[in-house]
């Protein structure tokens, strides 16, 4: 279970920086602290008000191990047009909670559990507990890939639901969605118009923020051929980053061997990436996720397009390519030239 949401007072550790440092971002104190969210690249802060919670107005950036402000202005996600400019004004209920918790009702706010719990995933678990059995648990993994992949991406996207309000507010999560059921019957994915650079996509369509490994995946020819998010990703945690099944080179190179029919096509690894083993730049996520989407101020995780981005396209829509991404002190003319040197590569693909 990801314990991304914690209570204070039942975790005392759980705050990650030291509220006795002042700060002027930093207008509270522990005790308005009702619940923090996250611990890998940013902490929030979460006040109780009656049967609601509330974001503070500062957050920590755990990387770069300093306070930034925290508020979503408007013009950036789609509901800041539905609530008032004041963190005060906009309760986690309609545009957090139902994502991290398990059986978040409406109507009452109550949940079953706090954070992704066994049932987000696994649908109701009260028969299975009393009799274990095969055809009483939802397992994503017996699910077509489409369903498969809709349990992750019911969170791990950015859209809105395709009725909005519900019950006079507007929510930024799937209402009603059950694993098993139809994603799209109630969830829109956020739109793009190809060329256009917005608040959540590039100009080729690439996600630019985070929680959009949704948004990119369904993109992505790894999808089309059934691929799955838990074919690469262990939710109940791993030793490895991300928690990926296994290293992330040792993972690609299970499907995408030397000379494998699934690319690359090439009789060793190394020929290629055209980098030495080992080196960061041999790396399958190097040149096919590049950490280009933000999750907080210069922190960014990993797109899940698969595609390579071309330093011709980032002189053209502005997305950020690998090479010059790597390669910080040279030029986008520069990798161009590179690229078409590698005679194993087409330029019409690499270099246009």
């Amino acid at each position: 279970m990801a314990n991304v949401i914690r209570d204070p007072k039942e975790y005392p550790d759980a705050i990650i920086p030291d509220l006795a440092k002042p700060d002027p971002l930093v207008t509270f104190t522990r005790n308005d602290i009702a619940f923090v969210y996250g611990s890998k690249w940013k902490q929030r802060y979460f006040k109780r008000i009656g049967d609601d919670y509330f974001p503070l107005p500062a957050q920590w950036d755990v990387t770069n191990q300093v306070w930034r402000a925290y508020f979503a202005r408007e013009g950036t996600d789609w509901w800041t047009a539905f609530y008032p400019p004041d963190n005060m004004k906009r309760p986690t209920g309609p545009l957090c909670d139902g994502c991290h918790s398990v059986n978040y009702d409406i109507q009452t706010k109550a949940v079953t559990e706090w954070n992704v719990g066994c049932e987000k995933c696994h649908g109701p678990g009260s028969a299975h507990v009393q009799l274990p059995s095969a055809s009483n648990i939802v397992n994503p993994a017996r699910l077509d890939s489409v369903h498969g992949n809709d349990v992750c991406i019911q969170c791990h996207s950015q859209g809105r639901p395709l009725t909005n309000p519900i019950s006079g507010k507007y929510y930024d999560w799937p209402v009603g969605f059950h694993v098993g059921q139809d994603l799209k019957d109630m969830w829109q994915l956020e739109d793009h118009k190809a060329g256009e650079t917005t608040f959540t996509h590039f100009a080729d369509g690439t996600a630019h923020k985070n929680r959009m490994q949704g948004n990119d995946f369904v993109t992505s020819v790894m999808y089309t051929h059934g691929v799955t998010c838990f074919s690469c990703h262990d939710v109940h945690g791993t030793e490895n980053n991300a928690d990926l099944l296994r290293p992330a080179n040792v993972l690609c190179l299970e499907c995408h061997g030397p000379n494998s029919p699934n690319g690359p096509r090439s009789p060793t690894v190394e020929q290629h990436t055209h980098h030495k083993a080992g080196s960061s730049g041999n790396e399958c996520v190097a040149c096919h996720m590049p950490k280009i989407e933000q999750t907080i101020a210069d922190v960014n995780v990993r797109s899940h397009t698969f595609r390579f981005i071309t330093p011709t396209e980032t002189d053209a829509l502005k997305i950020p390519n690998p090479c010059t991404g790597c390669h910080a002190d040279k030029t986008t003319s520069w990798a161009t030239g590179v690229l078409k040197s590698w005679g194993n590569f087409s330029s019409w693909r690499v270099a246009n």
